[in-house]
């Protein structure tokens, strides 16, 4: 099978698409013909050296296809189901992968689409967990257009909460569509922020990481108010949390999210899509981002 690799650190040009054999699943794990695959941040750190410095490296966490061979033990789905789901192994960028943990695609759901949801959903899921997140709460999401912070915002309405959310100006009819109140981010956003909920919010989740954990941390009345998924020297510099999968993953997010779908309660976007082969470029386009939405190569 393709499957996208690197065997050296440095710029997407190290990318590669090599012939690898496909891999088998294991008791409890299903193989999928691989439809499309999600980019994220943590492919171009993983290429740029800066996580897991072993090489050569294959690369993705989550995909979306067909199920064409099952586990051993494995119940509940069948070879020929559309599946969307985590693969633990890194290696979902390519024509076939194992998921570990899955769940249907909604039937109002493409395959891109489906794969543009697992990671942002449980990490989402998983930090507004950490928080606490429930009905009458007050949550403030920085970063909330990026595809963790809509998933945050959706999931934490869901919830019952009241989501304040920070983005550009030209992402607030999108925000407000959502179900968030939205603000400015930038200089003067607590103030925005109070204007709002002038005792400030119960809550804070970052996901933008970008260097506002005092601000958050005074609004949310305390670190042990604030998450962030995305600024780990921050969070150990103010006492914050850093949401980490060893502290227990959100796996359970996969099959709430599609139900969520269905019902009209959680939308996704999917901001470009790539070949398999156009990966380098995919790559590009998230570090320089300019793209609003999911990055999502498809399987030809």
């Amino acid at each position: 099978m393709k499957a996208a690799r690197f065997s050296r650190f440095g710029p997407p040009d190290v990318l590669e698409i090599v012939d690898l054999p496909d891999p088998r699943p294991a008791a409890g794990q299903i193989r999928i013909a691989v439809r499309a695959a999600g980019v994220n941040t943590g492919d171009w750190l993983k290429r740029q050296g800066l996580m897991d410095r072993e090489l050569p490296q294959t690369l993705g966490y989550e995909a979306a296809g067909i199920v064409d061979e099952l586990g051993e033990g494995v119940t509940g789905v069948a070879v020929g189901d559309r599946v969307f789901g985590l693969s633990e192994g890194g290696a979902a960028q390519a024509g076939r992968t194992v998921l570990s943990w899955y769940a249907p695609i909604p039937p109002s759901l493409d395959f891109a689409s489906a794969a543009a949801l697992p990671v942002a959903g449980e990490t989402s899921a998983r930090a507004l967990d950490q928080l606490g997140v429930e009905a009458g709460a007050t949550l403030l999401v920085n970063g909330a257009s990026g595809s963790v912070g809509t998933a945050a915002v959706q999931l934490a309405v869901a919830r019952g909460a009241r989501v304040i959310g920070t983005g550009s100006a030209a992402t607030h009819d999108f925000l407000r569509s959502l179900g968030a109140e939205p603000v400015t981010y930038g200089e003067g956003m607590p103030e925005r922020v109070r204007a709002l909920a002038a005792d400030g919010v119960d809550l804070a989740l970052d996901v933008a990481g970008n260097g506002v954990l005092p601000e958050l941390v005074e609004l949310a009345g305390g670190p042990e108010h604030v998450v962030t998924v995305a600024d780990l020297a921050g969070a150990q510099q103010h006492g914050v949390r850093f949401s980490r999968g060893d502290a227990g993953r959100a796996y359970y997010s996969l099959a709430e999210i599609g139900r969520l779908v269905e019902s009209g309660r959680f939308v996704v976007r999917v901001g470009e899509t790539f070949p398999l082969a156009g990966i380098a470029e995919a790559h590009r386009a998230g570090e320089s981002g300019r793209v609003r939405g999911k990055l999502v190569l498809l399987m030809g």
